[in-house]
This record gives C-alpha cells, structure tokens and sequence, in this order.
C-alpha cells in the first residue's frame, strides 16, 4: 500500500508521535489519546493539502481511523 508510509507520517506530524512506530495494523480512534475530535478535524486538513483532494463531511467515517491501514485504504480511494 504505497500511501501506508506518508499516511503514518503525516499521523505522526500531526498528532506529535515523534518517531512512534506505526503499522498498517495500528489502532487509532478510540485507542491513541492523541487522536480526539480536533485532531481528527487537524488530521483531515492535513491529508487534504498533502493529496490534493477534498473530504465531504459526509465521508467522514469511524471506519476510516479504525487503523493506520483502513486511513491508507480511504486515502487510496479517495486519490482514485
């Protein structure tokens, strides 16, 4: 999954992981304190200008920051 590493990467930026390691199985909503409601908000806007696309409100599913590989999987969708 070519986007797994940039995804993980611009988690860690925007949620200040550092250098934790992340994976395609990594759980985040409901798991990783760091991920609440703004940052989620933070996080969108951050995929948003690196890939170029724009998230509807309507996208915004749980099921898409289940884990680091499912946010990859929408990213992926999302670019087509």
């Amino acid at each position: 999954m070519p986007q797994l590493q940039e995804v993980c990467q611009i988690l860690r930026a925007t949620l200040g992981l550092g250098r934790q390691p992340l994976n395609e199985d990594t759980p985040l909503l409901g798991a990783m304190p760091e991920l609440d409601s703004m940052a989620v908000a933070s996080l969108i806007v951050a995929l948003e200008q690196h890939y170029g696309f724009e998230v509807r409100d309507d996208e915004i599913s749980a099921r898409h920051f289940a884990t680091a590989g499912s946010l990859a999987r929408f990213v992926a969708d999302k670019m087509g």
